[in-house]
């Protein structure tokens, strides 16, 4: 148990005594907006060391420097799980981002397709909602986002051995396909509010780390469809499915 509620990703080792310069933002969010001030606690972690517990030691406006001082949870890793998808419209993009790193997504990987409304990305911004977003759900690791690519290009480099669960409505339910799969390297693929084009369905249906499974009977919204997919995947295959973390 910890008396600190805040957490903060930062760039910078963790460990007894480390101490822990604030970036200007995270000094004006923890000081200005949240009134922390000397003495408080805070939770940091930086995707190597685990969550540690530190103190304010210094505090102005727009800088500040905190010290840990003891470890409250092991450094953990998330499934090894990517979420593949076309981006949508902001609100909404920023909606599939934020819910994949809660449940659990290893790395966010944008893809243009056919039917894609924007080829146009704000990767910093992206990122910086992933980062919110294991700040708040008590992740200790934040899902890299990678550039934008075509999804021609990323079936042509697709790496051996990780699967690739692609969510076709004319399949069977995805409940009783992941049922037949073992849990290892895996991916999930999201399209564009258009769906894919017949294009893009042949060449996925030809690609030997393609799974194909169906969400139901009924037409989702992106951004609900990556959610179900992610959280039936973590279901069957991943840290769902036991596991102490208390």
């Amino acid at each position: 148990m910890t008396d600190a509620k805040i957490r903060l990703s930062v760039d910078h080792p963790l460990g007894p005594g480390q101490s822990v310069p604030l970036t200007e933002d995270q000094a004006l969010y923890l000081f200005a907006v949240m009134r922390k001030g000397v003495g408080d606690a805070v939770l940091l972690f930086n995707g190597q060391h685990g969550e540690w517990r530190a103190t304010v030691a210094e505090a102005t406006k727009r800088r500040g420097v905190l010290l840990c001082d003891r470890q409250t949870r092991p450094q953990t890793a998330p499934a090894d799980l990517w979420l593949c998808f076309a981006p949508v419209k902001k609100v909404e993009t920023v909606y599939i981002v934020e819910k994949a790193v809660e449940l659990g997504v290893g790395r966010l990987c944008p893809v243009q397709t056919d039917f894609t409304n924007s080829d146009r990305l704000n990767r910093d911004r992206m990122q910086a909602n992933a980062r919110e977003a294991a700040e708040q759900c008590g992740a200790t690791l934040v899902p890299p986002v990678e550039p934008l690519q075509g999804l021609d290009k990323l079936l042509a480099a697709w790496p051996a051995g990780r699967r690739l669960l692609w969510c076709n409505e004319s399949r069977a339910g995805i409940a009783t396909r992941l049922a037949q799969e073992t849990p290892g390297p895996w991916a999930i693929l999201i399209g564009p509010e258009g769906g894919f084009s017949d294009r893009e369905k042949a060449r996925l249906a030809a690609h030997p780390a393609v799974v194909q499974a169906s969400l139901g009977p009924r037409i989702l919204r992106a951004e609900t469809a990556a959610v179900a997919a992610l959280t039936l995947w973590q279901s069957a295959l991943g840290d769902w499915r036991g596991g102490d973390w208390a």
